[in-house]
C-alpha cells in the first residue's frame, strides 16, 4: 500500500551526468503548479516500480486519504489500473474499467466529483497523477497543462540508473555489517578513502546520510 513520503527536503540535485536527477526546486514548483490546477486535490505517484512509487504526494482531504489507505485502494483503484495500462491522459468519467469496490463512488462522497488522470514514462518506471475538481470537468486546456506538469515531475524525480563499482562495494560492505575500518581493510584502502566513497555515493543518490543512501540504493535496485 502506498504511503506518503516525507516532503521535498529529502530530494536533492546531483549535477553529475550519471547522478541522481532528483531536482528539489523543480519538484516543488511543479507540485505547486499541479495544486493550483486541482481545486479538490491531487495524488501523484512518481516512478512506480515493483508496484510502489519512489515518490508519492497527495493533497486530498484527510478523511478520504484515511479511507483510501485503510482499504488498500491503491491496489484496486481503476485510475491506477488505467495509468499502468495506458500512457496519456483522460477524464475519470471516460474510464470504463470495473470498479467493484466503488472507489470512484466513494470519492464523490468526499467531494472528488470530477477528475482527470495522467500517465507517463515506461511501464518499468511509470508516473501516474490523479487530479480532482469538485465543481466541473477539467477543460482540455487544463488537462493539457497538467500533462506538461506531470512530464516535468517525471523528469525531475528521475532516479539514478547506476553507481560506480567502488560506491557499490562500499555500500555493500556496510550493508553486511562491517564498520568503516574493517570495510576499508577489506578493500585495501585507507579509512578516509572509504569515507570518501561513501560521501560520493550519498551525493549520487541524493541522500543526507549513509543509512539513507543504503535505503535508496536498495529501492533503486542498484545493490
Amino acid at each position: 500500500m502506498w504511503r506518503d513520503n516525507e516532503p521535498y527536503e529529502i530530494l536533492t540535485r546531483d549535477q553529475n551526468r550519471h547522478g541522481a536527477r532528483h531536482d528539489k526546486e523543480s519538484l516543488q514548483a511543479n507540485l505547486d503548479a499541479l495544486s493550483e490546477l486541482s481545486p479538490a486535490g491531487f495524488s501523484a505517484g512518481l516512478h512506480i516500480r515493483f508496484a510502489s512509487p519512489l515518490i508519492y504526494v497527495r493533497t486530498y482531504e484527510d478523511a478520504w486519504t484515511k479511507v483510501y489507505d485503510e482499504n488498500a485502494y491503491a491496489l484496486r483503484d481503476p485510475l491506477v489500473f488505467w495509468g499502468l495500462g495506458v500512457k496519456g491522459h483522460t477524464r475519470w468519467s471516460a474510464i470504463k474499467l470495473p470498479d467493484p469496490f466503488n472507489i470512484l463512488g466513494q470519492a464523490r462522497s468526499h467531494g472528488l466529483v470530477y477528475g482527470a488522470v495522467i500517465s507517463c514514462g515506461p511501464i518499468t518506471s511509470r508516473s501516474i497523477v490523479g487530479m480532482a475538481h469538485n465543481l466541473r470537468e477539467f477543460t482540455d486546456e487544463e488537462i493539457n497543462e497538467a500533462a506538461k506538469i506531470v512530464h516535468n515531475l517525471h523528469l525531475a524525480a528521475e532516479p539514478p540508473t547506476e553507481l560506480t563499482r567502488a560506491q557499490v562495494e562500499a555500500l555493500r560492505l556496510l550493508a553486511d555489517g562491517d564498520r568503516h575500518a574493517a570495510a576499508a581493510a577489506k578493500l585495501g584502502i585507507s579509512e578516509s578513502a572509504f569515507k570518501a566513497r561513501l560521501q560520493s555515493a550519498r551525493v549520487r543518490l541524493g541522500a543526507r546520510t549513509t543509512a539513507q543512501a543504503l535505503k535508496k540504493a536498495r529501492e533503486y535496485q542498484l545493490l
